[in-house]
């Protein structure tokens, strides 16, 4: 059995847990909440919810959770909107990205909250459009040697890939089409 991490600490904690039981059905998979220390180095996989990445940088780094991020840094993981920054090279005040992804990244790159929208998204790999949420979505400004950028909106990248670590600048988990939990399971599946 594999066992996928969702961080728990803040954001869209749950949905994601959804999306990933409605994939999963069926496989050998479980599912498991992060809040506190001893957990991560039992995952085969991790996930990284969107939500505020203030305070996201700042309990992984009270709980220790960044530590044992970094201590298990071979394994999947998927970042989305606000875990797209933590898993970058990102540092601003208390926002402190992990730099498990060699990419440069602007926070609210799309504007604020008020801004929010979606939009028929164009994905390599995919045979037709994904429909992708952004809500105070942060975009890749710059990628590094190895990083796959999978897909692209204005003058940026919003969906790239390096390794086995998938960050992404909107919220998969808010949508129906669950295409991108399915291809982070394809990421755990390739690395068992």
């Amino acid at each position: 059995m594999l066992t996928i991490g969702v961080i728990a600490i803040q954001g869209a904690v749950s949905e994601h847990i959804t999306a990933l039981e409605k994939v999963s059905r069926g496989l050998n998979y479980k599912i498991v909440r992060i809040k506190k220390k001893g957990i991560i180095q039992n995952c085969d996989g991790l996930v990284i919810p969107g939500g505020e990445s203030t305070t996201i940088s700042r309990l992984l780094r009270f709980e220790g959770l960044d530590k044992e991020i970094l201590k298990n840094r071979y394994i999947p993981v998927m970042g989305t909107c606000a875990g797209l920054i933590i898993l970058s090279n990102y540092q601003d005040g208390d926002v402190e990205g992990l730099g498990l992804m060699d990419m440069q990244v602007k926070r609210n790159a799309f504007g604020r909250q008020a801004e929010s929208f979606e939009l028929p998204l164009e994905v390599k790999g995919f045979d037709s459009p994904f429909n992708a949420i952004f809500i105070r979505a942060p975009a890749i400004k710059q990628v590094g040697k190895g990083i796959d950028v999978l897909a692209r909106f204005k003058e940026y990248s919003v969906a790239a890939q390096q390794g086995n670590k998938l960050a992404l600048s909107f919220h998969p988990e808010l949508s129906d089409d669950l295409r991108f939990h399915k291809y982070f399971l394809q990421l755990l599946d390739s690395g068992s």
